[in-house]
Protein backbone atom coordinates (compact mmCIF):
# COMPACT_ATOMS: atom_id res chain seq x y z
CA UNK A 1 0.00 0.00 0.00
CA UNK A 2 1.27 3.44 -0.92
CA UNK A 3 -0.27 6.81 -0.15
CA UNK A 4 0.68 10.02 -1.94
CA UNK A 5 -0.58 13.28 -0.46
CA UNK A 6 -0.72 16.51 -2.43
CA UNK A 7 -2.50 19.85 -2.60
CA UNK A 8 -0.90 21.80 0.21
CA UNK A 9 0.24 25.38 -0.12
CA UNK A 10 0.12 28.90 1.22
CA UNK A 11 -3.28 30.54 1.65
CA UNK A 12 -4.65 33.54 3.48
CA UNK A 13 -6.94 33.14 6.46
CA UNK A 14 -10.47 32.49 5.30
CA UNK A 15 -9.29 30.78 2.15
CA UNK A 16 -9.65 27.21 0.96
CA UNK A 17 -7.48 24.31 -0.10
CA UNK A 18 -8.21 20.77 -1.20
CA UNK A 19 -5.82 18.02 -0.26
CA UNK A 20 -5.70 14.76 -2.17
CA UNK A 21 -4.38 11.37 -1.15
CA UNK A 22 -3.83 8.94 -3.99
CA UNK A 23 -3.83 5.39 -2.70
CA UNK A 24 -2.44 2.31 -4.39
CA UNK A 25 -2.81 -1.24 -3.22
CA UNK A 26 -4.75 -4.44 -3.69
CA UNK A 27 -7.92 -3.31 -1.96
CA UNK A 28 -9.10 -0.85 0.65
CA UNK A 29 -12.30 -2.65 1.50
CA UNK A 30 -12.57 -2.76 5.27
CA UNK A 31 -10.22 0.16 5.69
CA UNK A 32 -10.61 3.60 7.19
CA UNK A 33 -8.76 6.50 5.62
CA UNK A 34 -7.68 9.36 7.82
CA UNK A 35 -6.04 12.76 7.77
CA UNK A 36 -3.76 13.89 10.57
CA UNK A 37 -1.70 17.01 11.00
CA UNK A 38 1.50 17.92 12.78
CA UNK A 39 2.30 21.49 13.70
CA UNK A 40 5.65 22.67 15.10
CA UNK A 41 5.86 22.11 18.83
CA UNK A 42 2.61 20.18 18.94
CA UNK A 43 1.61 16.55 18.95
CA UNK A 44 0.12 14.83 15.94
CA UNK A 45 -3.58 15.62 15.75
CA UNK A 46 -6.46 13.72 14.20
CA UNK A 47 -8.33 15.79 11.64
CA UNK A 48 -10.86 13.60 9.84
CA UNK A 49 -11.53 10.06 8.69
CA UNK A 50 -13.79 8.24 6.25
CA UNK A 51 -14.61 4.56 5.96
CA UNK A 52 -13.66 3.29 2.53
CA UNK A 53 -16.66 1.04 1.96
CA UNK A 54 -19.52 2.96 3.61
CA UNK A 55 -18.25 6.51 3.35
CA UNK A 56 -19.01 7.27 7.01
CA UNK A 57 -17.15 10.39 8.11
CA UNK A 58 -15.64 11.56 11.38
CA UNK A 59 -14.17 14.94 12.30
CA UNK A 60 -12.19 16.58 15.03
CA UNK A 61 -14.17 19.28 16.78
CA UNK A 62 -11.62 21.86 15.69
CA UNK A 63 -12.44 21.36 12.01
CA UNK A 64 -16.09 20.33 12.10
CA UNK A 65 -18.16 22.52 9.82
CA UNK A 66 -15.09 23.79 7.94
CA UNK A 67 -13.45 20.64 6.55
CA UNK A 68 -15.01 17.87 4.50
CA UNK A 69 -13.46 14.47 3.90
CA UNK A 70 -14.56 12.32 1.00
CA UNK A 71 -13.33 9.41 -1.07
CA UNK A 72 -13.60 8.46 -4.71
CA UNK A 73 -13.36 4.70 -4.91
CA UNK A 74 -13.07 4.72 -8.69
CA UNK A 75 -9.98 6.90 -8.46
CA UNK A 76 -8.65 5.38 -5.24
CA UNK A 77 -8.34 8.88 -3.84
CA UNK A 78 -9.30 10.53 -0.57
CA UNK A 79 -9.89 14.27 -0.40
CA UNK A 80 -9.88 16.84 2.35
CA UNK A 81 -11.67 20.03 1.41
CA UNK A 82 -10.61 22.75 3.81
CA UNK A 83 -12.63 25.96 3.96
CA UNK A 84 -12.49 28.99 6.23
CA UNK A 85 -8.89 28.22 7.01
CA UNK A 86 -7.32 29.72 10.12
CA UNK A 87 -3.67 30.33 11.00
CA UNK A 88 -3.94 27.56 13.60
CA UNK A 89 -4.61 25.10 10.76
CA UNK A 90 -1.00 25.55 9.67
CA UNK A 91 0.68 22.14 9.77
CA UNK A 92 1.99 19.28 7.72
CA UNK A 93 -0.98 17.14 6.78
CA UNK A 94 -0.66 13.37 6.45
CA UNK A 95 -3.05 10.86 5.02
CA UNK A 96 -3.19 7.38 6.49
CA UNK A 97 -4.94 4.05 6.00
CA UNK A 98 -5.72 1.29 8.45
CA UNK A 99 -8.14 -1.55 9.15
CA UNK A 100 -11.50 -0.34 10.35
CA UNK A 101 -12.42 -3.27 12.55
CA UNK A 102 -9.94 -2.99 15.38
CA UNK A 103 -10.52 -1.79 18.90
CA UNK A 104 -8.20 1.16 18.40
CA UNK A 105 -10.01 4.46 18.03
CA UNK A 106 -9.88 5.90 14.53
CA UNK A 107 -8.71 9.16 16.06
CA UNK A 108 -5.50 7.44 17.16
CA UNK A 109 -2.54 7.29 14.83
CA UNK A 110 -1.86 3.77 16.08
CA UNK A 111 -4.86 2.54 14.13
CA UNK A 112 -3.25 3.32 10.81
CA UNK A 113 -0.69 1.03 9.22
CA UNK A 114 0.13 3.12 6.18
CA UNK A 115 1.09 6.78 5.93
CA UNK A 116 1.69 9.21 3.13
CA UNK A 117 4.63 11.60 3.01
CA UNK A 118 2.80 14.73 4.18
CA UNK A 119 1.94 18.01 2.52
CA UNK A 120 2.53 21.45 4.04
CA UNK A 121 -0.41 23.77 4.63
CA UNK A 122 0.40 27.32 5.69
CA UNK A 123 -2.34 29.80 6.54
CA UNK A 124 -1.28 33.42 6.85
CA UNK A 125 -3.16 35.93 8.99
Amino acid sequence: VQLQASGGGLVQAGGSLRLSCAASGPTFSGYVMGWFRLAPGKEREFVAAVTWSGGVTYYADSVKGRFTISRDRAKNTVYLQMNSLKPEDTAVYYCAAGPLNTRISLTSGHKYDYWGQGTQVTVSS
